[in-house]
């Protein structure tokens, strides 16, 4: 059985378009940092919203990225996007994404990524919100 250690990982998402460059990202755990950190602008009336960075841990032990929250958006899922036999599928990692130890997990359109949800207003371009 592998051990982990379940934290909180805080990101400054640089709310940009998928073709800016990343704002960097506060660290809140020893051994893991959050850099590139940025979310896919929204028109109106969107009801999702990308969220992507890339986690690196540097410690010796396994960790878990288990949640995101920030103010825009009532809820967050972490999701994985995978082929299966031709056709793109999406599933939500309900037990969260393992950031093993020594390692870098990269959260990008078409891989692993947060999932905003029902955001109470649209992300713009060059904003910030810490989350």
């Amino acid at each position: 059985m592998k051990q982990f250690i379940t934290t909180t990982i805080a990101i400054a998402f640089g709310l940009l378009l998928a073709s800016a460059p990343a704002r960097a990202a506060e660290q809140a755990t020893p051994g893991i940092t959050v850099k590139n950190a940025w979310i896919r602008a929204t028109p109106n009336g969107a009801k999702v919203a990308g969220g992507y960075a890339t986690i690196t841990n540097t410690g010796t032990v396994a960790d878990r990225l288990t949640g995101v929250a920030i103010p825009l958006a009532p809820k967050a899922e972490i999701h994985e996007m995978s082929m299966e036999n031709g056709v793109m599928k999406m599933r939500e990692l309900d037990k969260g994404l393992d950031i093993p130890a020594g390692a870098t997990v990269t959260l990008q359109p078409s891989g692993f990524h947060i999932m905003f949800l029902n955001p109470t207003a649209p992300f713009k371009e060059g904003d910030t919100v810490t989350g």
